[in-house]
């Protein structure tokens, strides 16, 4: 397991790698439990401050692996299917919720589960000749690791619809003008402007990026007043910290701000 997904911390930034490129980064179970594994890490360790989800080998993840689906044995009962299910998934939800960014890097393919994966992250930089799909219809499936929320939250449910019932292949530029990647570069310059996006997330003032991913959540499902009540909370934290207070010396002096993170 320690092979097959890969963490690298540098200077605050927790690089996770699934790394199973001879499969294009297909998801197992091995590979599904380091992921969940590396989601706690990033949510739980003080020292990370932002992260970036890569696939190895030039893919970033075509889904499961439907050839070992297919050669599985007898299946176990439906409610440890569920079980088993649900708690891969919760890498998705923690990606999506942790109080740090989170930035996926997209080259080669994001396909089903995977997509779905990148689309729990805060951010998506994708290279120009990436292909992304929801692709679950093409295989009888309706969708995991949380696909059908998050691109419901980030183009509406009649586009949602389309891209999972028909299952088109979606250049990064058709997704870009859709709102589903944040935005396209050449494929040699993928790895390089998805790093130094992340790192200057991972320098940036910590506390506060925390609480805007929690307003953002927020508005998500709370009413308007519970959003305001909780704005107003988090914007006095923030005016707390040494990073605000910093940033209004650098402010004042004309220089940049250098954040600590807290």
């Amino acid at each position: 397991m320690t092979d097959i997904v890969l963490q690298q911390l540098d200077r605050g930034l927790l690089t996770i790698t699934m790394n199973r490129p001879d499969r294009r980064n297909a998801l197992n179970q091995d590979m599904i439990r380091g992921l969940v594994e590396a989601a706690h890490r990033a949510k739980d360790d003080p020292q990370v401050r932002a992260v970036l989800l890569k696939g190895g080998g030039g893919t970033f993840c075509v889904g499961g692996d439907v050839k070992s689906m297919a050669a599985a044995g007898d299946p176990p009962p439906l409610e440890q299917k569920v079980a088993n299910l649900r708690r891969g998934m919760e890498v998705s939800r923690l990606l999506h919720q942790m109080p740090k960014p989170v930035v996926a890097q997209i080259d080669g393919a994001a396909a089903g589960a995977g997509l779905s994966m990148a689309l729990a992250c805060d951010l998506r930089v994708a290279g120009a000749s990436a292909k992304i799909t929801t692709a679950f219809a093409k295989v009888g499936l309706s969708g995991d690791f949380g696909g059908t929320y998050f691109l419901t939250h980030l183009i509406g449910a009649a586009r949602a619809r389309d891209l999972y019932l028909t299952s088109p292949v979606l250049t990064a530029p058709e997704a870009l003008a859709l709102g589903i990647v944040s935005r396209v570069v050449p494929d040699a310059e993928v790895e390089s402007a998805t790093r130094d996006l992340a790192l200057s997330l991972a320098q940036g003032p910590s506390v506060t990026l925390g609480y805007i991913k929690t307003n953002i959540t927020n508005a998500e499902t709370l009413s308007l007043e519970a959003c305001f009540d909780a704005e107003a909370l988090h914007h006095s934290r923030c005016a707390e910290t040494a990073d605000h207070k910093e940033a209004a010396a650098a402010f004042v002096e004309k220089r940049a701000a250098v954040f600590q993170g807290r």
